[in-house]
């Protein structure tokens, strides 16, 4: 006892009196901790610093407040932005024909475009008093995915001038006189940008670009100045071939030290009309079957003044940060729209297709096979859509989640794409066969398109969530970076002390709660609802905590190692984003009044997502390096063993019946979704066809069971079917009038596209673009 007692009073001691506790822990810790640090590059320095941390903090916190996340009120829409969406984006829904665009003109139709400018699509995102419309993310997001399920080449080609680019950068960085010679010109759609930053040897990697510029004296207007030396070659850089302004970005040098004692600036940006001496562009690519301008841009010394510099001089240099900071806007808005647009449009129709195709006289979504693949789509639109809502609620806070974005656009895409990939199982033929009536195939062939773009998503997964999001997110790490970082190494040991008290406090925590909660099974932890919900709510809870513990110790064991174990980093990374998309479905869950209609959604959301996490810790635990570690952490973590499911059956059944149940929740789950009240319409056909056949139903049964008796023959369809009908005094005049209407649009719905001899091979493959003039029509008009 005497011996015990000695220990705890040495213990305390060396703890609680500060300079034995420095000497003796923490400088040992502190040269620890400075050895194992992950060296950082210039580029990937400022990628940590840029940004917020917002949710994604609570998450990794290991104590999420729930209730601060329902504090956060949804976003709405100004009186200009809804009446914008209902007046101008849907006259442009109507103008928008895919198969035209993609397979036989391979361009945006001039009216388009010329609407596309005048209606000012292009301005989203500048400011009113430059001439922009100056809306919110939430209004860009809505605009951008419900274009995008009319047509993917006319959402990209609106969502890149507001996304990562010329107008954002002028918007935060441009100088006064930058701003008045370009943001008005842009907003009015006299100019059309572009942003040059991929090239050949630098796709992930943008540090590495080889594309440079050199500070030197050059004639500009006829006078000597001094300027940039410019050599670059770009690739995939959408509306290159049509743009008349010219984002750059490329390394600045100095070697004559004309700007000052620095030789090698860093990455910069500048501005460009792509009319300027030297400028190349044109060349289009042809990225799978899509219309939307893309291409290179290359230029051989190329010489521009100083002041094209995006923010002038004093921004030399600084072009990553401004490009880090500014990519919340691709990675949280514009493709997590297009993957949440895959998402409406596949639930839709596929629901009305799964009652509209029959087999066996039974709708194909009565087969427990296709309700497999109908409760995976429903249920993944939920969480696409509650993500999408979540994320734009951030970014219309003012808040840019750099953490957040990375998630959003990397697991949105990948839903996306799982979720495309059970529509087509479904609608087979129907899906595959190209033409003005197939509203799947060219979203199918897209895919790969936005899971490329905006840093592709291996990166993201592998690099960017976790690597970035244990350093941001985590209470304390990045603090004690920066004060073993400092010069002073005093005065860094002196903030490292007390950091390093905290987070020991934080990890001792961890551990504890993490194992009372496996005990447990979360039972005692706090649910800020009850009902159906609640439960998850503690399961959440929980697995943050776990995620708290599993990553302090990774940090600790693997240090700079863990930079490079990418497989197991990107699973505490899934860990992470499967409890911000969880969160999204509970927020949304609530911000919508607990609708009932929407639980066997939510249920199969949550419990995917409590999987996912399972899985990822399971995979987690098996590689970890440290074997001893590994053990030790599983069973604290989970003393029972990880029981987390995929959803049952039953929650598929459930969904598969609602996706073919018109009304509220179908809306609600699919408003993004464009059809025309048009039985030639690309979707308006099916829509049609599906809204008639519920209105028959009855007739149909009646029809089912006198086929059954023999009253009528077996397998009839269309006229032959409603005559039969007719003859045996199953229905009546009306009846039959109504039933002859059904089975048309019934057939033109199933059918699928095709064309004479010769009509297909006479399209040109390429279609050479038209050069936008720097004035649209209508301002030429005025």
């Amino acid at each position: 006892m005497e011996i015990l007692i000695l220990l705890l009073v040495l213990v305390i001691v060396v703890f609680a009196v500060t300079d034995v506790r420095r000497s003796l822990i923490t400088r040992p810790v502190f040269r620890i901790f400075k050895k194992i640090l992950p060296p950082l590059s210039d580029t990937e320095r400022e990628a940590m610093q840029a940004g917020d941390v917002w949710w994604d903090g609570q998450l990794f916190s290991g104590r999420p407040d729930w209730h601060q996340l329902h504090a956060m009120t949804p976003p709405t829409f100004s009186d200009d932005e809804q009446a914008f969406i209902d007046n101008q984006l849907e006259t442009l829904l109507a103008m928008l024909d895919d198969f035209r665009i993609v397979q036989q003109d391979r361009d945006l139709p001039e009216e388009v475009w010329q609407y596309l400018r005048k209606e000012r699509f292009f301005a989203m995102i500048i400011g009113k008093e430059f001439g922009g419309l100056d809306f919110s993310p939430a209004a860009n997001s809505h605009i951008v995915a419900r274009i995008a399920t009319r047509s993917l080449s006319a959402a990209v080609s609106v969502m890149v001038p507001n996304s990562l680019g010329p107008g954002e950068l002028l918007s935060h960085y441009g100088t006064d006189e930058q701003k008045q010679r370009w943001l008005p010109a842009l907003a009015q759609g006299d100019e059309i940008p572009c942003f040059a930053l991929t090239g050949p040897e630098a796709g992930s990697d943008a540090g590495a670009i080889p594309d440079t510029g050199v500070i030197c004296e050059g004639e500009h207007d006829g006078e000597k100045v001094l300027g940039i030396r410019l050599n670059w070659d770009k690739r995939y850089i959408t509306l290159a071939p049509v743009a008349t302004v010219l984002g750059l970005a490329f390394k600045l040098y100095d070697p004559d030290g004309l700007l000052g004692e620095k030789k090698a600036i860093g990455i910069t940006c500048a501005l460009i009309p792509t009319d300027h001496p030297g400028v190349v562009t044109g060349d289009r690519h042809y990225p799978l079957n899509q219309a939307f301008m893309n291409g290179t841009t290359s230029g051989k010394d190329v010489f521009i003044p100083l002041d094209w510099i995006i923010g002038g001089v004093e921004y030399a240099g600084k072009g990553w940060r401004m490009l880090v900071e500014c990519l919340s806007a691709g990675r949280g808005i514009s493709l997590p729209a297009l993957a949440t647009a895959t998402g409406h449009t596949a639930e839709r129709m596929t629901g009305a297709y799964a009652y509209v195709r029959q087999q066996f006289g039974l709708p194909i979504g009565k087969f427990e096979g296709v309700q497999a693949a109908m409760g995976k789509i429903g249920g993944t639109n939920y969480s696409l859509e509650s993500m999408r809502r979540l994320t734009v609620n951030a970014l219309c806070q003012g808040k840019s989640p750099s953490v957040v974005t990375a998630m959003t656009k990397y697991h949105m895409t990948e839903m996306g794409r799982e979720v495309m990939d059970a529509a087509m199982d479904i609608h087979a033929g129907k899906g595959i066969q190209l033409g003005p009536k197939n509203y799947l195939g060219q979203g199918y062939m897209a895919t790969p398109v936005s899971i490329t773009v905006e840093g592709a998503n291996i990166l993201t997964r592998n690099l960017m969530i976790f690597g970035q999001g244990a350093t941001r997110c985590h209470p304390y790490v990045l603090q004690e970076m920066d004060a073993a970082a400092n010069p002073d190494e005093e005065a860094g040991l002196r903030e490292f002390d007390k950091l390093l008290m905290k987070h020991i406090g934080f990890a001792v925590s961890n551990v504890f709660s993490s194992l009372f909660m496996g005990l447990t099974g979360s039972r005692f932890n706090q649910a800020p609802v009850s009902g159906e919900t609640g439960r998850y709510y503690q399961h959440l809870t929980r697995m943050s905590r776990v995620l708290a513990m599993a990553a302090d110790v990774s940090m600790l064991i693997m240090g700079g190692d863990l930079k490079r174990k990418e497989m197991i980093s990107a699973r505490l990374g899934d860990v992470l984003s499967h409890l911000y998309m969880a969160s999204a479905v509970l927020k949304r869950y609530e911000d919508d009044g607990r609708q009932q209609g929407d639980l066997a959604f939510v249920h199969y959301a949550l419990q995917h997502h409590l999987a996912a996490i399972g899985k990822a810790f399971e995979g987690f635990f098996d590689n970890f390096p440290n074997r001893v570690v590994a053990y030790t952490l599983k069973f604290i973590a989970f003393p029972f063993g990880i029981r987390f499911r995929e959803p049952r059956d039953e929650v598929l059944q459930q969904i598969s019946e609602s996706m073919m149940e018109p009304g509220a929740t179908r809306d609600r789950h699919t408003f993004l979704c464009y059809w025309k009240d048009d039985a030639e319409d690309m979707t308006g056909h099916m829509e049609k066809a599906f809204i008639s056949m519920l209105a028959m139903k009855e007739v149909y049964k009646t029809l089912r069971k006198a086929e059954k008796r023999g009253d009528i023959g077996a397998d009839l369809h269309g006229d032959a079917l409603v005559d039969a009908a007719i003859a045996a005094e199953l229905i009546d005049a009306t009846e039959a009038d109504k039933l002859r209407e059904t089975e048309r649009l019934r057939k033109g719905a199933i059918a699928v596209d095709s064309f004479k001899p010769g009509t297909i091979e006479n399209v040109s493959f390429y279609k050479k673009p038209t050069k936008r003039s720097r004035k649209s029509s209508t301002a030429e008009e005025a």
